[in-house]
Order: C-alpha cells, then structure tokens, then sequence
C-alpha cells in the first residue's frame, strides 16, 4: 500500500460523521469513497454533502465495497462493538471514534479480535494527533517544564435535560463519563501512563440516573496526580493546566486545542498557535492511512493496550458510583 490512496468509508452519517468528512476533504492521499447509513435517502444527501463517491443505505453495503480500505466507524458508543465487529468480520481496518466501546468486557473482545485477524484498528482520540498536543509533549520531552507533577483538566457543558437522547438515557449508556470524561482521561494516560494507582471519584447522578457530573483524582505511583472534572449540566469549560517543577503549560480548550502557553519559571511565556483552517480531525485520519501503508496493526500514539486500560479505568469509576447500564 506504500504510496497509495487510502480509501475511506464511514460508518454512519451523524453529526460527528460530519465533522470528520469534513476535514477528510483536506487529508493528504486520502479519499471519501463511500458512507453507509441505515436510510439510503440520509447516505445519499451526506455523500452529496462531502463529496463521497458511493452512498449506501446499509452497513453491509458499505462493507461490502471492495475498494474500501479503511472505515471510520461514527456511530453512537453503544453499536461501537457490534459495528467494529462486523468491520473486521468483512477485513477492514478500523478507526473507531472514542469513547472506544461502552466497558472493558467489550472492548477486549473487539481488540482480541482485530489482534487474533491481524487487522488494523485504533481510537479515534483525535486530541493526540493535533499539532499543539504534539508540541506540548515535545515541550515536556526536552525537559521544559521539568518534572510534570500534576494535571488539571476539565470537560464540561451545560445542555438541557432530554432524558431519551443520548446524554441521559441509560439505555444509550448516558453520563458526562463517557462522552466527555474520556477526553481529560485519556489527556492524564498520555501525560502519566494508563495505569492510575489510586482512583477516587464522586458524581452527581441525575433524574435518569446517569452522571451529569463528575470529578477525578487519580494518583500515580511517581507521585503525579491528575485532577480531572466532567459535566453535562454545568459549564466547566475544557481547558487543561500541566505544572511541572520549571513551570507549566497552558492549553485553552484542550480537546481541540489551538493555542498552547507555556510559562516558565521566571514568569516568561511562550505561545505556540496552530492557524489551522480545519476542525483537526484531519491530523489523526493522515495517521490512520500512513500507519496503513507502513503495514502496522496499531497506533503507537494511543495504543489498543492503553485504550483497554482506559475502558477499565472507566468501568471501575462508574463501579464507585454504583452506575451500571440496564443491558449490561
């Protein structure tokens, strides 16, 4: 596949399919070959939209297309496992948007499956693979800020209560957790490593019983701590605060940061701006393709062993809650 375009499909025609086609239109060897939809009239109306070549009113169709290399699969948490499933089943690689599946049991069964085919797959934490996330971690590499001791990071806004959309029911696996906890989560893994050795939390569980806040401490065996906060009721904000022994780096709006401030020591600052004119899921569907073509079978960015132990992560903060989903 070395020098090759990389032919997408997506998986669903949603709003964050949308985000992603929209900057797969500015991928470098990259091509939007084909969506699927469970409505051949939504298909149609998103390939028209961002220039697929193929539009199909199933998932099986889509599989199905011999020309597609790649799916990004874009629907809700809940059908993740069953959807990378059917992927692999038909020998295609994955990249599956976040959060990864909806507890650990079920992420391991699709990572054992993509390993046991030797077949490609990766979460699509696109927060990794944005320029300013890569100039932090440079920062932080050469010894910038020092020794890295704490992250403060935040996830949270306020939207009304709609208790059969997908924030609140239970049945759809609801919470501030997994649609946004994910992200200061897996921040902290990146900075810390994926294995915590402490966990404490607290959550506020709302009317349909899921959280609609959330915060985070997580304690790390180098003596790092990580104080994390998530909400779907209250307007935290999303920015991050790296404090080192030398100084500390600023990054509004972490997730999909543009700008980053790192401040020394002595007061003096520094700011590294991304001018970027696409949303920045662009970054990581280029890594997706150049890992393709390199013949690998994950990312080293974030790797399926860090993506597991963030799923069980997770499971064992909802387990302090006492939040479990009525089909698990």
């Amino acid at each position: 596949m070395e020098n090759r375009t990389i032919k997408w499909g997506i998986l669903g025609a949603g709003w964050i399919a949308s985000q992603f086609a929209r900057d797969l239109a500015f991928a470098k060897d990259a091509e939007f070959a084909a969506v699927g939809s469970r409505s051949l009239e939504k298909a149609e109306e998103f390939a028209g939209k961002f220039g697929a070549k193929r539009a199909y009113g199933s998932y099986e169709e889509l599989l199905n297309d011999a020309e597609i290399d790649i799916i990004y699969v874009a629907t809700p948490h809940p059908s993740h496992r069953e959807n990378v499933l059917q992927c692999l089943r038909a020998g295609k690689a994955v990249l599956c948007e976040k959060p990864f599946t909806v507890n650990a049991k079920e992420a391991e069964e699709v990572v054992q499956f993509a390993r046991d085919k030797q077949i490609f797959l990766m979460e699509a934490m696109w927060t990794r693979f944005l320029p300013v996330i890569r100039k932090v971690r440079e920062w932080i590499a050469v010894g910038r800020i020092g020794e890295v001791r704490l992250l403060k990071a935040d996830f949270g806004f306020r939207t009304g209560i709609n208790p059969e959309g997908r924030l609140f029911n239970p049945q759809l696996a609801g919470g501030a957790l997994l649609d946004v906890g994910v992200y200061p989560l897996s921040f902290a893994s990146m900075l810390f490593g994926a294995n915590p050795k402490q966990v404490l939390t607290t959550a506020q569980l709302g009317e349909t019983g899921v959280d609609e806040e959330c915060s985070i401490l997580l304690s790390y065996e180098a003596g790092q701590t990580a104080m994390l906060n998530a909400a779907i009721r209250l307007n935290s904000g999303s920015d991050a605060y790296i404090i080192g022994t030398e100084g500390s780096i600023r990054i509004p709006s972490f997730f999909n940061a543009k700008s980053a401030t790192i401040i020394a020591a002595d007061g003096t600052e520094e700011t590294f701006n991304d001018d970027r004119t696409t949303l920045g899921y662009v970054y990581e569907a280029e890594a997706a393709g150049q890992y393709l073509r390199e013949g690998k079978l994950e990312s080293e960015v974030i790797t399926l062993d860090e993506t597991l132990q963030l799923m069980r992560t997770m499971d064992g903060i909802r387990q302090q809650w006492g939040l479990r989903y009525p089909f698990e």
